[in-house]
C-alpha cells in the first residue's frame, strides 16, 4: 500500500514547530506516567523526590526553554539547534532519577534528526546522529565512573530509535534527489526532442524551398533570351520563396536561442507568441504548397477523400510535412513532371499518399532525414508508414495515422 500524502497545509508547518510539539507532547507523556491513571493501582514510574519541588521545577522550566530555543534555530543552524535539544533531554533527565535517558525525552532529537537527514547534506546528517549517539555513550559513562547503575538496554532502545530515525531521513532525502534528477533528466530530453523536431522542421521547409528555388532558377535560365517575362516571374517566384525561407530560418533559430537562455516559463511564452504570430502549417495549406510546386514546373494533383475534419495540431503537421517531404523528393529525384497526393479522412484514421510515375533516382537514396524524419514523425503518433518503388513505375509514399475519437468533423 502507499503512503498517504500529508494534506498541502501540512506541508507548510516548519520542521521546529514538529520538534517543539515532539517535546510537548513528550514532556505532558513524562507527568502522566508518574500519576496514578484511571484503571491503575500504581503509577508506571516512581516520581523522584525533587520532581515536583522547586529545583525540580527550575530543572523542568531550564529544560523547555532550551528545547524551544532548539526548535526555533533547527531551519538555520541545525547542529546547534541539536545540541540544544540534546542539552534539555539529559539535564531534563537527572530531574527523573533513572539510569538513562528516556525515550520520551528524545522523542525531540529523534525528529530532529530525521528533518535534519533528510534536509541537509549527509555529512551534516552523519555528524547530527553522532552527535546524539555521543550524548548517549557519554550519560551512561559518566554514571559509570560515579559508580551509579545505568540502563543499559533503555539505552540501546533510545540509540536504535535515533538510528531509525536518521536512516528515514535519509532515505527520504535520496529519494528527493532521484526525483531531481529524474525532473533535470526529462527536461533535457525534452530539449533535445525539441531541438530534434525544430532540425526536422527547418530541413523540411530549406530542402523543400531550395528544391523550388532550383527549378525556378533553372527555368528562368533557360528562357531569359526568348521570354524574358516568364524569367522574370520565375526568378520573382525564387526571391519570395528564398525571403520566406529566410523568415522561417530566422524564427526557428529565435526558437532555439529561447531554448538556450530562457527558462520552461520563457520558452513556453515566446513559443504561444510564435505560433500566434506565424500559425504552424498543416492541410489547410496543402493547396498553396500544391499550386507553388507547379508553378516551378512539377504538377500537383490534390485528391481528397472522406468528410474533411479538423485534426489534432501534432497530426495535421505530421501530414502536411510527411506530403511536403514527399513532393520535395519528387522534385529532387524522381525526373518527373507531375505526381498525385490523396488525403483520405478515415473514421479512425487518416491516410495519405504520395505517388508518382518518375524514372529518375529512387527516393531510396536520400541520405538526409528526408524518409528517416517522415518514418520517425508517424512513428511517434503510434501509426504506419511505406516508402518504395512502385511495380508500374515511379515511387510511392504512404501513410496512416490514428485520429482521436474526439475530432470534430467539419464540413469539407
Amino acid at each position: 500500500m502507499h503512503a498517504m500524502p500529508l494534506p498541502p497545509r501540512l506541508k507548510l508547518v516548519p520542521p521546529g514547530v514538529w520538534v517543539a510539539l515532539a517535546w510537548s507532547a513528550s514532556t505532558a507523556f513524562t507527568f502522566l506516567a508518574r500519576v496514578r491513571l484511571p484503571g491503575e493501582e500504581t503509577a508506571n514510574e516512581i516520581t523522584a523526590v525533587q520532581f515536583y519541588r522547586w529545583d525540580g521545577l527550575l530543572i523542568l522550566t531550564i529544560a523547555c526553554a532550551l528545547a524551544l530555543l532548539g526548535s526555533m534555530r533547527l531551519r538555520r543552524r541545525p547542529l546547534r539547534a541539536l545540541a540544544l535539544l540534546l542539552t534539555a533531554a539529559a539535564f531534563l533527565t537527572t530531574n527523573l532519577a533513572v539510569g538513562a535517558i528516556q525515550l520520551a525525552q528524545f522523542l525531540a532529537v529523534d525528529l530532529a534528526l530525521y528533518f535534519i537527514a533528510a534536509g541537509r547534506p549527509r555529512r551534516t546528517g552523519v555528524t547530527a546522529l553522532c552527535m546524539a549517539l555521543a550524548v548517549l555513550v557519554c550519560w551512561e559513562s559518566l554514571r559509570l565512573l560515579r559508580g551509579w547503575g545505568i540502563g543499559t538496554l533503555e539505552e540501546l532502545t533510545v540509540a536504535l530509535t535515533a538510528v531509525v530515525a536518521w536512516l528515514l531521513g535519509d532515505a527520504s532525502h535520496r529519494t528527493r534527489e532521484y526525483g531531481e534528477t529524474l525532473r533535470a533528466r526529462a527536461a533535457t530530453q525534452a530539449v533535445t526532442e525539441e531541438r530534434l523536431r525544430i532540425a526536422r522542421e527547418m530541413h523540411d521547409m530549406v530542402a523543400h524551398s531550395i528544391g523550388i528555388i532550383a527549378l525556378q532558377a533553372g527555368a528562368a535560365a533557360r528562357v531569359v533570351h526568348t521570354q524574358p517575362d516568364a524569367a522574370r516571374e520565375a526568378m520573382t517566384a525564387v526571391e519570395t520563396t528564398g525571403r520566406e525561407t529566410l523568415s522561417g530560418l530566422r524564427r526557428m533559430l529565435v526558437a532555439l536561442r529561447h531554448a538556450d537562455q530562457g527558462g520552461d516559463r520563457d520558452r513556453a511564452a515566446a513559443s504561444v507568441e510564435a505560433d500566434r504570430l506565424h500559425p504552424a502549417e498543416g492541410l489547410a495549406d496543402l493547396d498553396r504548397l500544391a499550386a507553388a510546386t507547379t508553378a516551378a514546373g512539377v504538377q500537383v494533383d490534390v485528391h481528397w477523400k472522406g468528410a474533411r475534419r479538423q485534426l489534432p495540431p501534432d497530426i495535421d503537421l505530421s501530414v502536411f510535412r510527411i506530403v511536403q517531404e514527399s513532393i520535395t523528393n519528387v522534385v529532387r529525384h524522381a525526373a518527373t513532371t507531375a505526381c498525385r497526393v490523396t488525403v483520405d479522412y478515415l473514421e479512425e484514421h487518416v491516410a495519405v499518399e504520395v505517388t508518382d510515375d518518375g524514372r529518375g533516382r529512387s527516393s531510396t537514396t536520400d541520405t538526409g532525414f528526408g524518409l528517416v524524419g517522415m518514418r520517425e514523425r508517424v512513428a511517434l503518433l503510434h501509426g504506419e508508414f511505406t516508402a518504395g518503388p512502385r511495380p508500374e513505375g515511379g515511387f510511392r509514399v504512404t501513410a496512416r495515422l490514428p485520429v482521436p475519437a474526439t475530432a470534430a468533423t467539419v464540413a469539407a
